[in-house]
C-alpha cells in the first residue's frame, strides 16, 4: 500500500511541476518560478521516496538485522536539504530581479494554472499525511506535509501574483518571492531536523506516550511493572524493547504465555509490524505492596496501590518500588 501511494505522489509531482513551469513560461514571474522550483524538489523527493519505500519494504537479512526501514530517514534528510537549496536559489533570483525587474505578462492565466495545482496538492497532501500516519511511514507523511506546505504556498503566491496584476508594481514580484523563500527554507529545516532525529534514534515522545498509555489501559494484574522501555520505529516496523516484571514463582511456560499476551495486545492495536525484545524480571518482596495480583500465596506485604505506568517511570532502568 505504501509503495502504491508513494508512486502516485511521485507521478503527481511530475505533472504539477510541468504545469507550474508552463505558468512561469506564460508569465515570466519570479514568484511563479518560486513555486516551480519547489516542485522540482517535490519531483526529486517523490522518486527518491519511492525508492526508499521499496527498499524499506524488504525483509531483514543478515546484513540488516533491523530491516531496511531506516533508509526513509536518509531520504527525508535529502528532501530537507533540497528544499533548503531551492529556497536559497529563489532568494538569489528574487534579489537579482529587484535590481532588474522584468515585464510580466498573462498573469491572469498563470494565476489560474498555479491555483489549480495548489488545490490538487492540498487534497493529495491530506491523503498522504493520513495514510502516512496510518501505515507509520515517515516518507509518505513527510511527502504529504510537503505537498500541503506547497499548496498553502501556491495559494499565497497566487494572491501575490494577483496583486502584481492589479497594482502593476513589478517589484512586488521579488518581494513576494523572498517571503515565500524564507517559508520554504523553514519547511526544509523542519524536515531535515526530524530526519536527523530518526537517524540518531531520537526518542519519539508522542509514540512512546501512545505505547505506554495503551499498555497501561490493557495491563494485567500479574504484570507487576514495566521498566527500561525503548521504542524505535524504522519505516513501518515498530521495535519495542522492555523489561517486564512477573511473579518470581512463575514457570517458564507461564512467563512465556504472559509475553505472548502482551505481544498480541500491542499487535492488535499497532498492526502486525511490531518486533519485541522482552526481558523477564522476577518480582521482589518490596514490590508486594504495589502488586495488584489477587490471591498471591507468596505476598509479604498487603497491597496498597499499583504504580500507574507513565512515560517517566517505564523508561527508568529500575524496578518500581525500589529504594536507591
Amino acid at each position: 500500500m505504501s509503495i502504491r501511494i508513494q508512486r502516485y505522489i511521485a507521478l503527481l509531482s511530475l505533472v504539477l511541476f510541468l504545469a507550474k513551469i508552463y505558468a512561469w513560461y506564460l508569465t515570466g514571474s519570479v514568484t511563479v518560478l518560486t513555486d516551480a522550483l519547489e516542485s522540482i524538489v517535490n519531483v526529486i523527493a517523490g522518486f527518491i521516496g519511492l525508492y526508499s519505500v521499496i527498499l524499506a519494504a524488504k525483509p531483514r537479512d543478515t546484513n540488516h538485522p533491523y530491516g531496511h526501514g531506516k533508509v526513509q530517514f536518509v531520504t527525508s534528510a535529502v528532501e530537507g536539504c533540497l528544499i533548503i537549496i531551492a529556497g536559497l536559489f529563489i532568494i538569489y533570483e528574487a534579489i537579482f530581479h529587484l535590481y532588474e525587474p522584468r515585464q510580466l505578462q498573462k498573469l491572469d492565466i498563470g494565476t489560474l494554472v498555479i491555483l489549480s495545482t495548489g488545490m490538487i496538492n492540498f487534497f493529495a497532501g491530506r491523503y498522504a499525511v493520513s495514510n502516512g500516519k496510518q501505515y507509520r511511514s515517515i516518507v509518505i507523511e513527510s511527502a504529504g506535509k510537503h505537498l500541503l506546505s506547497d499548496a498553502y504556498g501556491t495559494v499565497g503566491i497566487a494572491i501575490g501574483v494577483s496583486l502584481i496584476w492589479i497594482t502593476k508594481w513589478m517589484l512586488l514580484d521579488s518581494i513576494v518571492a523572498l517571503v515565500f523563500a524564507v517559508i520554504i527554507i523553514v519547511t526544509g529545516y523542519k524536515v531535515l531536523r526530524r530526519s536527523m532525529g530518526g537517524i540518531m534514534d531520537e526518542a519519539d515522545e508522542a509514540l512512546i506516550k501512545e505505547v505506554v498509555g495503551f499498555l497501561q489501559e490493557n495491563r494485567r494484574p500479574q504484570w507487576v511493572d514495566l521498566h527500561n522501555l525503548r521504542v524505535i520505529q524504522y519505516g513501518e516496523v515498530l521495535h519495542i524493547d522492555t523489561h517486564l516484571t512477573l511473579p518470581w514463582y512463575y514457570t517458564v511456560l507461564e512467563a512465556d504465555t504472559e509475553i505472548h499476551l502482551l505481544e498480541e495486545k500491542v499487535k492488535k492495536h499497532f498492526g502486525n509490524k511490531v518486533e519485541f525484545f522482552i526481558h523477564i524480571d522476577s518480582c521482589m518482596p518490596y514490590q508486594c505492596k504495589l502488586c495488584a495480583m489477587p490471591d498471591c500465596k507468596e505476598r509479604k506485604e498487603l497491597f496498597q496501590k499499583q504504580v500507574p505506568w507513565n512515560i517517566e517511570n517505564v523508561q527508568k532502568d529500575s524496578k518500581h518500588g525500589k529504594v536507591n
